[in-house]
């Protein structure tokens, strides 16, 4: 029997993890079934069970690729000195996210930030979601701080806040925007990047 190449194997559980994110986006965790997930990817169960063991399984893998992508962005704008502006920086991030849509066409709507909401209420239920949200989380904001330290070891930000309350704010601010595009029709990425600049523009009185 021919051996079955590693680039085969990637490129069937990439397969899979794009069908059940669609899946999952589209009529929510607890709609979706894993036949539903067959149908989209088009292969038996076996084959997919090869690769995951349920819903679970394949939504922890979704929420950790995902993670893992936001926190590489801020970490290669962390290595920048000094690192972009706020505006353009969660710009950068927001549109990263926005561009992992897999299967569908050219100017579609992404579905990733109507699946991240619905793995946020998913994790008050599910302990091992939750674990890996908050794991992912972690490494986001120590990303996010260092960019913050930077902006002010090069004077672009005050140092009389700590850096860990401005990276919350920052990752809270990129958590409503991914709101308001899973929810709303009117919304761009420009809008927040105008908006921020607008924000971090303002002369506080003295």
């Amino acid at each position: 029997m021919a051996r079955v190449s590693q680039e085969h194997l990637d490129a069937r559980r990439r397969q899979i993890l794009d069908g059940a994110a669609l899946c999952f986006a589209r009529n929510g965790f607890h709609a979706t079934s894993m036949q539903d997930v067959l149908k989209e990817v088009g292969l038996s169960a076996g084959a997919v069970y090869r690769y995951f063991r349920g819903k679970e399984e394949l939504i922890e893998a979704i929420v950790a690729e995902v993670l893992d992508d936001i926190r590489g962005v801020f970490e290669a704008a962390a290595e920048q000195s000094p690192p972009p502006p706020p505006h353009e920086l969660v710009g950068e991030v927001l549109g990263n996210v926005l561009d992992l849509k897999p299967g569908l066409a050219d100017g579609a709507k992404s579905y990733y930030p109507r699946l991240m909401i619905q793995v946020w209420t998913e994790t008050l239920r599910n302990d091992d979601l939750s674990g890996l949200i908050r794991e992912g989380y972690i490494g986001v904001r120590a990303a996010w701080v260092r960019v913050v330290e930077g902006y002010q070891e090069a004077g672009m930000m005050s140092s009389d806040v700590p850096a860990d309350h401005v990276a919350r704010t920052m990752i809270a601010v990129a958590q409503g925007f991914a709101a308001q595009y899973a929810l709303f029709d009117d919304v761009a990425v420009d809008m927040l990047q105008n908006g921020l600049r607008g924000l971090v523009s303002m002369d506080l009185p003295s």
